[in-house]
């Protein structure tokens, strides 16, 4: 058999390291896209405080001066909130592009598995059968000259 480094073996090692660069890029997004989701229902959820706030000082009364702030304030969170559900977004779609990516080189890889499991399984029996031509003919010879020693 070849132990010396065929062409396939070089693709077949370059797919597998396209699959590990696919593989870490894509728990970087997927970790990305999270942290961006937990930032995202921080901001919600801070959001919701802050109004619950500004509804509770508004029932107990509250002058116009800080109506403007609070109402301010809930502008500059929506704004933030929207901005951050835009950067989700992205990243999502990000996430699933890295995924494909992923797929597609885990997909490559794979062939690469199959072409060099047949190459190894075509060499195998060819060696056998060379093997199998080597022990006939080892054979026919011993039985040869054990028949003429004991023909004589």
């Amino acid at each position: 058999m070849n132990s010396h480094r065929t062409p396939l073996k070089t693709l077949q090692d370059l797919a597998h390291t396209r699959v590990d660069e696919a593989t870490r890029r894509l728990g970087e997004l997927i970790a990305s896209e999270q942290a961006c989701e937990v930032k995202l229902q921080m901001l919600q959820k801070y959001r919701a405080e802050y109004h619950e706030r500004f509804m509770e000082t508004a029932r107990n009364g509250i002058d116009p001066n800080a109506w403007r702030n609070y109402s301010s304030f809930l502008a500059r969170l929506d704004d933030a909130i929207n901005s951050q559900q835009q950067v989700v977004a992205r990243s999502r779609t990000a996430t699933a592009t890295g995924q494909q990516t992923w797929v597609s080189e885990n997909t490559r890889a794979k062939a690469f598995d199959t072409l060099s499991q047949r190459q190894l399984l075509q060499e195998t029996k060819l060696l056998n059968k060379h093997e199998q031509q080597q022990n006939d003919e080892h054979a026919i010879r011993n039985f040869r000259r054990h028949h003429e020693e004991g023909g004589t």
